[in-house]
């Protein structure tokens, strides 16, 4: 699979034909469009600490949630005792955070090959979803109906704080030095974390969708 950022070249940066291959193949754009180069989305927060593209929505992060991926069950020990079980307590913790005007930004890992599953999921699931492309993310996952974007990787400015979102977490990322935030998935809660990293995944976030309020931690009173 390419490298999250090949696909997000500068332009004066001539991609080669196999990468212009690869992203056919995976259904995303052709590197090389300058329309591909990622921009900062800019959010804002209401008074009551609510963040989103309009007053009175949500942003919230996700990832990971493999669903109809049996090895999770026995790979990180999630508390199911099958797919069926997994899939519709991952399903309702969502809809129980998020609401239809919400966006939620998921991180990579959404569901397992299988024809039609992620297009269901995405019907079932609140919100208006945004996905940052994972590993374990396949043509059906890419291509299916029901993303409002995809891409592999995205920045957004949400509360004045520039957030980096990538499936992968980075050992260095724009604007570091300034007090930027690394958002990103894939260690499912085993990684250390450096200073202003969070793994949004499940595994590391109570097996549902948390919002930036949610992610960094609490200032002493």
């Amino acid at each position: 699979m390419a490298h999250p950022l090949d696909l997000h070249r500068p332009p004066h940066l001539a991609p080669g034909a196999a990468q212009v291959s690869r992203a056919r193949r995976q259904g995303l754009p052709e590197p090389g469009n300058r329309m591909n180069v990622p921009k900062i989305i800019r959010m804002r927060h209401d008074r009551g600490g609510r963040a989103g593209t309009a007053i009175g929505e949500m942003i919230y992060f996700t990832g990971d949630t493999h669903f109809g991926d049996p090895r999770v069950l026995r790979i990180d020990r999630r508390p199911f005792s099958n797919m069926a079980a997994h899939d519709t307590a991952l399903i309702a913790n969502w809809n129980e955070t998020v609401s239809p005007q919400d966006e939620v930004w998921h991180l990579g890992d959404f569901a397992a090959k299988r024809t039609g599953l992620a297009e269901d999921l995405l019907s079932r699931l609140k919100g208006r979803k945004h996905l940052i492309v994972g590993n374990n993310d396949p043509i059906d996952t890419i291509g299916a109906g029901g993303w409002d974007s995809v891409q592999h990787y995205a920045e957004l400015m949400v509360d004045g704080r520039l957030l980096v979102l990538c499936h992968y977490p980075f050992r260095t990322w724009n604007q570091m030095g300034k007090k930027s935030i690394n958002l990103h998935g894939h260690s499912h809660g085993r990684l250390k974390p450096m200073p202003r990293q969070f793994d949004v995944g499940v595994d590391a976030r109570g097996l549902r969708p948390v919002s930036l309020v949610d992610i960094l931690p609490k200032s002493p009173r």
